[in-house]
């Protein structure tokens, strides 16, 4: 069997991994149903911890829930603001969701009753959070290679969404994913072209033997 992709597969998995954006904008489509499917089977084959598999998925097919779902975003985002002081005004011109436009949004949540699930969380227990992201980043490059954006929402009150989505005590949303088509994707992040962050080099992130600075 061939350990390696071939040169062209292998390109393509890079491309996705350096074209995938956080995306914000959003042309109003319907996502056809074969590809959602796709996407969620993606995370559903991501890796997690002692095999738990902790993630589960909520589809917001209501339009009515989705709209309760921005209600929530929009109330934290101005908490949010609020909490950053002197960027508060750059803040709040910036577009953090697309939920209104995109044409799918989904709620990644991990599940209830982890706690007998030790096998790689004795002492890091926040493991199965990790899981949750992979699962959400293997969707964000299957939906970039599909030619569909994907936004990462998490300015939201758990608790507030937990309870709008009927979740078991234990359980707890970790994102909420706008997922569609778009006229474009962003050149760079979105947040390093508006000048908000940039991004780190490797002398600032990799270190040998000990930390560094």
């Amino acid at each position: 069997m061939q350990k390696a992709f071939s040169d062209d597969e292998r390109l393509a998995v890079y491309r996705a991994i350096y074209e995938r954006r956080d995306m914000r904008h959003f042309v109003r489509e319907a996502v056809a149903p074969d590809v959602m499917q796709r996407l969620i089977d993606a995370a559903l084959h991501a890796p997690s911890v002692g095999f738990m598999q902790p993630w589960r998925i909520i589809r917001i097919t209501s339009i009515e829930l989705r709209e309760r779902l921005h209600e929530a975003v929009e109330k934290e985002r101005a908490l949010t603001a609020d909490a950053l002081d002197e960027r508060r005004d750059a803040f709040m011109k910036l577009k953090v969701e697309g939920m209104r436009e995109c044409g799918e949004v989904l709620v990644m949540a991990l599940m209830d009753k982890r706690d007998p699930y030790v096998f790689g969380r004795r002492t890091l227990p926040e493991m199965d959070l990790a899981s949750v992201a992979c699962a959400i980043q293997n969707m964000w490059l299957a939906a970039r290679a599909e030619g569909l954006g994907m936004g990462w929402v998490s300015l939201f009150d758990p608790q507030e969404v937990a309870d709008l989505l009927g979740m078991p005590s234990g359980a707890r949303p970790v994102a909420i994913l706008c997922i569609g088509h778009v006229e474009r994707f962003y050149d760079a992040p979105m947040l390093e072209m508006e000048k908000w962050e940039r991004r780190r080099t490797v002398e600032d992130c990799v270190f040998e033997n000990r930390w560094c600075e």
